[in-house]
């Protein structure tokens, strides 16, 4: 049962290191194009507002669809492996 929920514990915390980094890095990805675009437009208006507005659009899809990807998939992939071996 202990080894259960050091398991958990460790797992949880490996991912969330995951998420805020994959986060960060979608996040300055995003930054970029969104410079370059503004670039290529000409530059008009503030590049600061254009960026932030940018990415206030794409973030909360992008959160939930990376949560989903990193919290989701690993956790149903360890259960489905727990479930198979003990159960079949």
């Amino acid at each position: 049962m202990f080894a259960l929920g050091r398991l958990v514990i460790v797992g949880l915390v490996v991912l969330s290191v995951i998420y805020v980094i994959a986060l960060i890095r979608l996040r300055a990805h995003r930054r970029e194009k969104l410079k370059d675009e503004w670039v290529k437009g000409g530059g008009k208006g503030d590049f600061h507002d254009y960026v932030d507005d940018g990415l206030e659009k794409h973030q909360k899809l992008r959160r939930w669809s990376l949560f989903a990807l990193v919290y989701g998939l690993p956790i149903c992939i360890v259960a489905s492996i727990i479930y198979l071996t003990n159960f079949h």
